[in-house]
């Protein structure tokens, strides 16, 4: 169960389109580039039915730290909820997460695994300067780390890509 969760953590936190800092609040350019890395805890409630079935939901909440300093997404928090399930060895997940902006600019975002591993992610909103924003990119794990008590999570990503605003 641990690996099919943290593999959904690794993917969905980690492509989390977040909001950009106050470095960037007076203009944003109408596309760009993005480079940093996130990190994130949480707690899950899971049913370990059997070895091939189980479930778990989760929730999350993370920080972004941009490189260099002070780039797009610097300094933004995210939060999401989730939730997996493996039913005989069929692996799927979903989450919806909310990020923020020093400004107060937020966005929202879909996650979807399927079992073949393949992740769909939908901007869903923004607010403010991320009406209409759309972003392509990768992400590189950099845990897993110790589970510290029973029932949480923590990880960090590295994630680069580009994005384009309305």
């Amino acid at each position: 169960m641990r690996t099919s969760v943290s593999l959904f953590f690794l993917t969905t936190a980690f492509l989390v389109p977040v909001a950009a800092g106050s470095a960037l609040a007076t203009e944003l350019p109408k596309e760009g580039s993005y480079d940093y890395t996130a990190c994130w805890s949480g707690v899950s409630n899971a049913i370990t039915f059997s070895k091939t079935d189980t479930a778990s939901s989760y929730e999350m909440t993370g920080t972004i730290l941009s490189n260099p300093s002070g780039g797009m997404f610097d300094k933004n928090s995210f939060r999401c909820v989730g939730m997996n399930a493996s039913l005989e060895g069929k692996f799927t997940g979903s989450a919806v997460c909310e990020s923020l902006d020093v400004d107060g600019d937020k966005r929202l975002s879909n996650y979807s695994l399927a079992s073949d591993g393949s992740l769909t992610r939908e901007i869903v909103a923004g607010t403010g300067k991320y009406e209409g924003m759309t972003m392509t990119g990768t992400v590189h794990p950099l845990g897993s780390f110790p589970v510290v008590k029973a029932g949480t999570f923590q990880d960090c990503n590295h994630q680069t890509g580009t994005y384009k605003l309305k």
